[in-house]
């Protein structure tokens, strides 16, 4: 597996520590992990978030300065090239418009999960934050499910430099209408997440520039 950047484990580590206790994110990257962040693994963590709805972290490093990522992930409409399931992607108000209740986002997918297949027709508000206290964030909260069986769905990007790359660390929860285990929840989100940020790294480094 390439390795995706140019520094050793030890110094990486050392690079995220002092990210984290600048910007006060709380990563607990073990040796071992940061190793197979360089190899070019996705690192996955699962935390249950009520008996219905679940959550899934997943972890990534980019050979992108974060002004480039970030350049291009608040491209909201380029969405559809990361993740296969999302079919549409469209920002309806501009930054000019932007309020403290953030901009509105509208986002179509196309999932089929077991015996069934749905689409889902959803309307996000999106909170974008950088700061020296919070580094470089993307927030999006659910406003309105116009067609699909989401009670509630929120997600948050976070980027942190790490040398001379760059640490994602993209965080899903989400709570069906239907009953159904949280730890099913979970499944189908750490099945389908790994495929959705190798796809999102390499439309990333493929077009740094976009």
């Amino acid at each position: 597996m390439m390795k995706l950047l140019s520094m050793n484990p030890a110094t990486l580590g050392a690079s995220i520590a002092t990210d984290v206790a600048t910007v006060g994110w709380d990563t607990n990257l073990s040796d071992h992990e940061v190793q197979r962040l360089l190899k070019g693994d996705i690192l996955l963590h699962a935390k249950p978030r009520s008996n219905r709805g679940g959550g899934v972290t997943a972890r990534m490093c980019l050979p992108l300065e974060r002004d480039q990522v970030w350049a291009q992930l608040t491209n909201y409409p380029r969405w559809v090239e990361y993740f296969p399931d999302l079919i549409c992607s469209e920002m309806l108000s501009t930054v000019a418009e932007s309020t403290s209740a953030g901009r509105r986002l509208y986002q179509v997918a196309r999932k089929s999960f077991l015996m069934f297949s749905a689409q889902v027709e959803i309307y996000l508000r999106v909170f974008e934050s950088i700061r020296d206290t919070t580094g470089y964030q993307i927030r999006f909260c659910l406003e309105q499910v116009e067609k699909g069986s989401f009670r509630d769905f929120s997600a948050d990007l976070k980027l942190q430099n790490c040398g001379s790359g760059t640490l994602l660390t993209y965080s899903v929860q989400a709570t069906p209408t239907m009953p159904m285990p949280a730890t099913l929840i979970q499944e189908a989100i750490r099945l389908d997440l790994p495929t959705n940020m190798q796809q999102m790294r390499q439309v990333l480094c493929d077009r740094p520039g976009q």
